[in-house]
């Protein structure tokens, strides 16, 4: 994927562990992947420098001194509503996810990622989709502690052509190719969504798709 043929976005790198940070930058810059704007070491510094250099997307940690990744996070979108946000993690920062995306985190990645991996996550994003990796959903689903009784019940909760629309949701259609894919008005996407998004209690469509997969209605 050659993120040439698009704008190269602005990128703020937040992490407390300098040779990572110097290194990820290292590899952005010669990639020619995004450029990096900004750097810091905690979320604090990172929130002092944001007004200032206005990053569109930014690569944050979780675990940081003085203010950690979803506080950081909290506050960016507060601060910027439009702001790319994609969490750089570790196996074992699970409980963070589910709240990081109620905020309106996109993107989650893990650190030992490759390069391939990372500009795909920083262009879907920067497309206004969702992303995960692979191995971070398959933990999350393995983990997942609902009984089979419960994941049943909410799934047979769901009509036919709700699990119809979650399922086009997921292979990250917009609201006129769904539409268009089930022969019903976008309004109907629309009101299926909303419905989808109440009876699942989901906020959004990154936990639509955790939704699905963790209720087996899509695979990985």
């Amino acid at each position: 994927m050659n993120l040439n043929l698009f704008k190269k976005p602005t990128v703020i790198i937040v992490d407390d562990h300098l040779i990572f940070q110097q290194g990820l930058k290292s590899i952005i810059t010669a990639e020619n992947i995004a450029t990096v704007i900004g750097e810091a070491s905690n979320g604090k510094d990172f929130i002092d420098i944001l007004s200032n250099t206005k990053p569109d997307l930014v690569l944050m940690d979780i675990d940081m001194p003085q203010m950690n990744g979803l506080e950081a996070a909290q506050k960016a979108l507060e601060l910027m509503p439009g702001i790319k946000i994609i969490i750089l993690t570790m196996f074992g920062d699970e409980d963070y996810y589910y709240k990081m995306i109620d905020i309106g985190v996109k993107g989650f990645i893990l650190k030992s990622t490759g390069i391939a991996e990372l500009e795909k996550a920083i262009h879907e994003v920067m497309r206004g989709e969702s992303y995960f990796s692979n191995e971070l959903l398959t933990k999350i689903i393995r983990n997942f502690s609902q009984n089979a009784y419960q994941r049943k019940k909410l799934v047979n909760d769901l009509t036919d052509r709700e699990l119809m629309v979650l399922q086009q949701i997921c292979q990250g259609l917009t609201t006129n190719e769904i539409a268009e894919k089930l022969n019903i008005s976008p309004k109907t996407v629309k009101s299926h969504r909303s419905n989808l998004l109440e009876k699942t209690a989901c906020k959004n469509t990154p936990g639509l798709i955790l939704f699905a997969l963790k209720n087996k209605i899509i695979e990985l």
